[in-house]
């Protein structure tokens, strides 16, 4: 990236200008959010998603293109070679079950989807960031990736695998131009967060009414949810010359949960 005095922007405004950016799960939620931020910045988005539809109409409206492509099928992403310059890894999905019942075939779909398939990413974008001696890998985990919730169990493991993923990407890349980040958000005002609220009441027995204030509210001092902007807003942020410093951290956006 070029510095803010090439640029004739501040040390703190990301310009991503001539840049390509692609975001997993971009069709909606933090994914979206993330895409409309980086594409105000000036990069152009790839937005990646399952559901051509929703990813068509986000590219549509900020001037990106879509690639839909099922990130859970990993065979398909092992031969990719992609010439981006920031990859957000966001896409994700929810399965709330006691370990007894919760299905193995869900629990391996999960790691694939939101551990292996952004191993495979990174993967395929490094020689480009490499070359470019430019690259910005931002990983949207969660508090459950520094600390873990009952009924979560694949969750919470593809999270804790992705943050040493991210650190050992900040290792071996930090020297040649590319650093690697977690952002850690609470809960989220997303979809996959408002599916969860079903299974949440039932697993804990209350109407689906209390399920934010008693489940999803109980460990932030902050009693509000997590709007998907303010995710996006700092991985702007780890994509400006004022974060070309932060480097194998994960940062949370919690509202005090993991500080206890």
């Amino acid at each position: 990236m070029a510095d803010a005095t090439e640029t004739g922007s501040s040390p703190g405004t990301a310009d991503l200008t001539g840049r390509t950016a692609l975001v997993t799960g971009g069709a909606s939620g933090i994914g979206r959010a993330c895409a409309v931020r980086l594409a105000a910045a000036g990069a152009t988005v790839v937005v990646t998603d399952v559901d051509a539809d929703a990813a068509k109409a986000v590219a549509d409206e900020i001037g990106g293109e879509a690639w839909v492509v099922d990130l859970a099928d990993t065979a398909a992403l092992a031969g990719q070679r992609l010439e981006v310059d920031v990859l957000v890894n966001n896409a994700g999905v929810q399965h709330v079950a006691p370990v007894e019942e919760f299905p193995p075939e869900r629990f391996g779909f999960i790691l694939r989807l939101m551990l292996e398939s952004p191993f495979l990413l990174v993967r395929a974008a490094l020689p480009h960031m490499y070359s470019r001696g430019f690259g910005r890998v931002v990983n949207i985990s969660s508090a459950h990736g520094l600390v873990a919730s009952p009924y979560k169990s694949a969750y919470v493991a593809a999270k804790h695998g992705l943050e040493g993923l991210s650190k050992v990407i900040a290792l071996e890349g930090g020297g040649r131009g590319v650093t690697s980040n977690c952002i850690n958000p609470g809960y989220v005002r997303t979809p996959l967060v408002e599916k969860q609220i079903a299974d949440q009441a039932r697993i804990h027995g209350i109407p689906e009414a209390e399920v934010v204030e008693k489940v999803m509210l109980t460990e932030p001092s902050i009693k509000r949810l997590v709007e998907p902007e303010e995710v996006a807003e700092l991985a702007a942020y780890l994509c400006s010359p004022a974060g070309s410093f932060v480097n194998g951290a994960s940062l949370p956006i919690d509202g005090g949960w993991t500080a206890r």
